[in-house]
């Protein structure tokens, strides 16, 4: 058994001796979107301190627990606060907790963030489907001993993004009237923001929207075969497009204005998705 595996078996224990809820969907809360958990019907709750071994978040705003409980009768598992790689954490850590949320049931995972807009004609308060990925510019999580019992050596990364999870997003979106655009999100490493010049580079490569997150927790999520679809808030322009400097205060400001809209997209979305997985 690899060390990865191991650790992560720890962690499922851990979980396991304080609750037997299997969720069908997990969620992961980005910047903004953590007051959305408390909004389920709350089954039970695990600090990330309580589970032996799990990493912490240290970002103001991330609240740094697993709440289990249903969405419209659904089960789901929703992670309010993520670990980022700029915290430090090996990358293994940094997606141990996507692996986990996989072991416990859930077949079907929605990654949200907030990220900046690339894409023109975008503006800060847009929701945009994440159809595809770049992931490049961070270490693969799947680099290191393979955990056979996770996935295969080599694994293929050409639908990353879900067809029908997608269609199910826009069916949500649309019978709510939100506006959704679609592109392909970047991650980059943080915590630092990015460049003019940076940008200019990300938008020649292809991505509309940038971040400190998501791809590599997609890309662990894919290895063990969960279905995946992504959500941006764009919380600001990136640097360069633009007119004021980049502050965490205004991505966590536009973030927060937009999150009723966003957490009741969430919610159509995850009724959604549970017709199809």
């Amino acid at each position: 058994m690899s060390e990865i595996y191991d650790k992560l078996n720890k962690c499922l224990k851990s979980v396991r001796a304080e609750t037997d809820f299997r969720p069908e969907v997990a969620l992961i809360l980005g910047s903004g979107l953590g007051a959305y958990a408390d909004q389920m019907k709350i089954e039970h709750v695990i600090d990330y301190h309580e589970i032996e071994g799990f990493p912490v978040s240290t970002v103001a705003g991330h609240a740094g627990r697993f709440v289990f409980g249903y969405v419209s009768d659904i089960p789901v598992v929703a992670m309010q606060g993520r670990v980022h790689y700029y915290e430090g954490y090996p990358m293994s850590d940094v997606v141990l907790p996507t692996r986990l949320m996989g072991l416990l049931g859930a077949k079907a995972l929605i990654l949200t963030n907030a990220s900046g807009g690339i894409q023109e004609g975008m503006h800060a308060g847009d929701l945009m489907l994440i159809t595809d990925q770049i992931s490049d510019f961070v270490p693969s999580p799947l680099i290191g001993q393979n955990p056979d019992e996770l996935g295969v050596r080599f694994p293929d990364m050409s639908h990353i993004y879900d067809g029908k999870l997608q269609e199910a997003v826009r069916t949500a979106a649309g019978r709510l009237g939100i506006s959704l655009k679609e592109g392909v999100y970047i991650q980059l490493t943080g915590p630092n923001y990015e460049s003019p010049a940076e940008i200019r580079m990300c938008k020649a490569i292809g991505a509309d929207a940038v971040g400190m997150s998501t791809a590599c927790e997609a890309i662990a999520a894919n290895h063990m075969g969960m279905k995946i679809c992504g959500i941006s808030c764009i919380s600001n322009l990136a640097a360069g497009i633009a007119k004021h400097p980049l502050t965490h205060a205004k991505v966590q400001e536009s973030a927060d204005r937009v999150a009723p809209l966003f957490q009741k997209l969430v919610t159509e979305s995850i009724v959604e998705i549970s017709k199809v997985i």
